[in-house]
């Protein structure tokens, strides 16, 4: 595994963590009192499970010694977004944001993509985020993504490739970007469909060598067939079917993730291809 992506690996497990119980003793040492006591009490949810009465009570009784400890609204709402009450879920993050927006319009805006496929509503969070902060905006809550990536991904969804493109090149141009695991493979994509081979072969071939997946060969496939070149077209086809069955391929463990493809998908185009 490339090194850049190990990297980005390791810090996965950091990166889902970020909405984590706080350190009381921060706000104690800013001098929120009425912060640190409700910190204090929601440090009482651990061992409690998240969908438990008693868990989302000692929150309710930190919100009520500080209605705006945002922590309390972003983790009460963590379980109505696992058991699909999303009106709830979003209700108790509109109150998160509201008090709290740097720390939780990042995490409200890959919601409203990964879950609700909202680009729109993700767009907004995420560029309201970056007006607010002069600086790094960050990653996705499950550390897959920056958040510019997943911002440029929106626009491709609502029909806007060169926004999307646009976006994506301009994360790569900043210094010490540490590229994630699907960033070349949306990009080739993005080429090959606006009808840019070489550009799609570049992004292909460096995905390739930083994370090779299914996908990635699929979509070469597809480039290869745009080109005629028939014999890469196929080579690539049974590459991604082998990569599959290996288990090499996007995933996530809640949501379908933009771009991927299935077995079914690599059989039927293999069927093509050697119809051709």
């Amino acid at each position: 595994m490339n090194l850049r992506l190990l990297y980005i690996v390791l810090l996965s497990p950091i990166a889902s963590e970020i909405y984590g119980q706080p350190n009381c003793n921060a706000f104690l040492y800013t001098g929120d009192t009425l912060k640190y006591e409700a910190c204090k009490i929601s440090e009482g949810v651990k061992g409690h499970y998240q969908f438990s009465k008693a868990f989302q009570e000692i929150l309710d009784d930190a919100l009520l010694k500080d209605p705006s400890y945002d922590y309390a609204y972003r983790e009460k709402s963590v379980a109505y977004l696992k058991s699909g009450d999303f009106l709830t879920w979003k209700k108790l993050m509109d109150q998160a944001v509201e008090v709290n927006p740097i720390e939780n319009l990042g995490y409200r805006g890959w919601c409203r993509y990964q879950f609700f496929r909202d680009y729109k509503g993700a767009i907004e969070d995420i560029e309201r985020l970056g007006a607010l902060i002069n600086g790094d905006i960050g990653t996705s809550a499950n550390g897959d993504y920056h958040l510019e990536i997943a911002r440029a991904i929106c626009y491709k969804a609502l029909g806007k490739k060169l926004k999307a493109i646009e976006i994506i090149e301009t994360q790569f141009s900043e210094e010490d970007y540490f590229f994630g695991k699907y960033d070349y493979l949306h990009l080739g994509i993005l080429y090959l469909e606006i009808g840019e081979y070489e550009k799609a072969l570049g992004s292909l071939r460096i995905q390739e060598k930083e994370n090779d997946l299914a996908e990635n060969h699929f979509y070469l496939a597809l480039v290869h067939k745009d080109l005629g070149n028939q014999s890469e077209y196929i080579d690539h086809l049974v590459k991604a079917r082998e990569l599959y069955v290996e288990g090499r391929m996007m995933s996530d463990p809640y949501t379908h993730p933009y771009d991927k493809v299935y077995l079914a998908d690599i059989e039927t185009e293999l069927k093509t291809a050697y119809n051709k």
